[in-house]
């Protein structure tokens, strides 16, 4: 897969303090992408930024709650001033509670729509509606294998990433006519600190390939974990022009976990 044709352009990446977000910073800025690098902590979004300096990438950290919509207004409108007008956002903020749905609490609920989905929402929104006259852009949401395949103990969650799948895909039609794609990329267990973050009591790579017979939960038949740097590779994918003729397609990144 070729990802030239990255080069030059201005990339939009939310949750990019850490975890797959950091990843997708990176590979895109590698990729000769001026980087937004965007997150809720300042610290975190500047560090990231200055990884990329360091690296001689060009970037800048922006601060940022997604769920606000006058923020998001606010910050797409500043790295058009600074940085030029944006051409690829992907959507990479996330945040995870576990735990049965019936012990789901009213704010677990909340907080997962409001970054998963609602942050999906007010980020692509304020990047379509400058990307239309130009009538060019790429737009990437990353959800999760959860929102296709029922996890149990993971129901608001998958919930939130689902809504996030059909508002890209359903996006992605309305834009296709101006020349806009948006497309969503779905890992699986990715080694990330939201993902060790789930097993207080100790990481177990071992335990999460083999998966769990009695949640009905089958294991990772490529028999690893994905690294952030895998998913990644997809968003690049999706972005260039390689892609050029898909849009709101669902790419999952699993190694096979499932079962599609």
């Amino acid at each position: 897969m070729s990802h030239t044709g990255i080069a030059g352009s201005v990339a939009v990446v939310t949750g990019a303090g850490s975890g797959i977000g950091r990843s997708v910073a990176a590979a895109l800025a590698r990729r000769g992408a001026t980087v937004a690098a965007v997150d809720v902590d300042p610290a975190h979004a500047a560090r990231t930024a200055a990884d990329l300096a360091r690296c001689g990438h060009r970037g800048r950290g922006y601060a940022c709650d997604v769920t606000d919509p006058a923020e998001v207004d606010h910050l797409l409108g500043a790295v058009e001033q600074d940085l030029g007008p944006v051409d690829v956002v992907v959507n990479a903020a996330g945040v995870l509670r576990t735990g049965s749905a019936l012990d789901c609490t009213d704010r677990d609920w909340q907080a997962l729509f409001a970054v998963n989905a609602t942050g999906v929402f007010t980020v692509s929104r304020a990047a379509a509606r400058r990307m239309l006259p130009r009538r060019r852009g790429c737009i990437v949401t990353v959800a999760s294998n959860a929102a296709g395949v029922p996890r149990a103990d993971m129901a608001a969650y998958a919930a939130s990433k689902a809504a996030a799948v059909a508002f890209t895909k359903s996006l992605g039609l309305e834009l296709a006519p101006h020349g806009i794609r948006c497309n969503v990329v779905s890992p699986g267990s990715t080694d990330t600190p939201m993902l060790r973050g789930m097993r207080p009591e100790g990481y177990d790579e071992a335990a999460v390939v083999a998966g769990d017979p009695d949640r009905h939960r089958i294991g990772i038949p490529l028999g690893r974990v994905a690294q952030p740097e895998d998913i990644a590779e997809a968003v690049c994918f999706l972005v260039s022009p390689a892609a050029r003729h898909i849009t709101m397609h669902d790419l999952y990144v699993d190694g096979g976990a499932s079962l599609r």
